[in-house]
């Protein structure tokens, strides 16, 4: 019989010793391991670079210049006929109250002593806002008992004034700017050292409606923060109950068959669809079929369901899936029947996967842009919707749409406001996956 060992020889090496290969192992080990930390360190510094630009570009945005001075709401100009109503004052346009404005601005300069050398009146009027007028105007209207007194007013800046304060408008630029010339910047120094130009907090930039392309200054959030919580209700009233309902029956009642197989494949496609095919879809059937009025928050609000399902089945399925089967067994051998064993046993245990699929759903849809680009969201709109339901029904847009719509105008201003919108959106976003970890862990059981 031949030895083995003869035929297999044996090489006598110390185990403390690492060989070749092995050292070949390690080095590629290492190198592994260092491709890793270089995809995680390209992807962070990618991160704040991005964070680090809209957060520079963007926090000014909730910043505003204000001029502040006494303006005497003359009841000659206001009120005609003097007899207080409503409906008379309401015949006096905004150019009325231009003037008045411009009146108590030019006397309040020449009471402060301020020189406004080479500059006329109408020069030092264009300081103010045009969305001043019309904001004076509706405080008149809603108390008329104002006409006849006298009002510390604190009104807008022109756009371009509050970017001098900001940094984003110089006198270089001003001699090349149609809309503002290096004397008017000067006199806003002035202003601003004699305490009437001032810049603080602007809420108004969270609670306003969008403005027109003359009135960067006035330009919110208001409409496109409501807009997109009146879709996300409608999204989550949609979306979750049908998603859960189709994700158990599949997965626990549904025979296997050709026919479920289909149905599987078709969600596993559908999740992969680009959005804007389901803006497309959302126009055929929900506005031309349908009916509905384009740019309201139910169009945009089913849209966004059709492509939110998909996503939301997928992630319930998976986390019913994660339940192990022993917690079904036990629970039909003690005579619990199939829908008491998924309802009291499997969804308690799967509602973190679900709870988080469905959180993260929502805010993927949050962000989405191209369907409701295609359903006419991106209209002006400057009218806040009505409450629910009636409001579900009239115009509105989103905060996406809203960060498209102000980054396409030519104002820098409009790009400012555009980066502070993205700043609002990643705090809906941010929010949305804290509370989706938050209640991963509320709902957690171990077992």
């Amino acid at each position: 019989m031949t030895d083995i060992s003869a035929a297999f020889p044996v090489r006598k090496q110390s185990i403390l010793t690492a060989s070749a290969q092995m050292r070949r192992r390690n080095a590629a080990e290492r190198r592994f391991r260092m491709y890793g930390v270089a995809a995680i360190a390209l992807s962070l510094a990618t991160l704040a670079i991005m964070l680090f630009t809209i957060l520079r570009d963007g926090v000014s945005s909730f910043q505003q210049a204000s001029l502040t001075f006494p303006v005497e709401l003359s009841a000659e100009v206001l009120d005609p006929k003097g007899n207080r109503n409503r409906d008379e004052m309401a015949k006096v346009t905004t150019i009325g109250y231009q003037k008045v404005l411009a009146t108590a601005f030019l006397a309040e300069l020449s009471a402060k002593g301020i020189p406004t050398d080479g500059l006329t009146d109408k020069d030092i009027a264009e300081l103010i806002s045009k969305d001043a007028p019309g904001t004076l105007r509706a405080t008149v209207l809603a108390n008329p008992d104002m006409v006849g007194t006298t009002l510390d007013a604190s009104v807008f800046a022109s756009g371009r004034i509050d970017g001098f304060l900001k940094g984003r408008v110089t006198l270089e630029t001003a001699e090349l700017d149609s809309n503002i010339t290096p004397e008017q910047l000067q006199l806003a120094e002035k202003l601003q050292q004699a305490g009437i130009l001032t810049s603080a907090f602007n809420w108004s930039f969270l609670t306003n409606p969008d403005a027109s392309d003359q009135r960067p200054e006035a330009a919110g959030l208001g409409v496109a923060i409501l807009g997109s919580a009146y879709m996300m209700l409608i999204v989550l009233i949609t979306c979750v109950p049908v998603g859960v309902a189709a994700s158990i029956y599949l997965e626990e009642f549904a025979p296997k068959n050709r026919w479920t197989d289909a149905v599987e494949v078709n969600i596993s496609n559908l999740a992969a669809v680009p959005s804007i095919v389901f803006g497309i879809l959302g126009l055929a059937i929900f506005i031309n079929f349908a009916g509905l009025p384009q740019s309201s928050s139910i169009v945009g609000a089913l849209v966004l369901s059709l492509m939110t399902l998909p996503t939301i089945i997928i992630a319930t399925r998976a986390a019913i899936r994660a339940v192990p089967p022993s917690i079904r067994d036990a629970a039909l051998g003690v005579g619990a029947s199939k829908m008491q064993t998924v309802v009291h046993h499997v969804l308690p245990l799967a509602m973190p996967g679900i709870l988080t699929g469905t959180i993260l759903g929502l805010a993927s849809a949050l962000g989405e842009t191209a369907p409701l680009l295609l359903i006419g969201m991106v209209a002006f709109v400057d009218n806040y919707p009505a409450a629910p339901p009636e409001g579900f029904l009239d115009p509105a847009t989103a905060l996406p749409v809203q960060v498209y719509s102000w980054a396409s105008r030519a104002d820098p201003a409009f790009i400012e406001r555009s980066n502070g919108a993205i700043i609002v959106l990643l705090v809906f976003l941010v929010v949305m996956n804290v509370a989706a970890i938050l209640l991963r862990r509320r709902f957690e059981r171990r077992w």
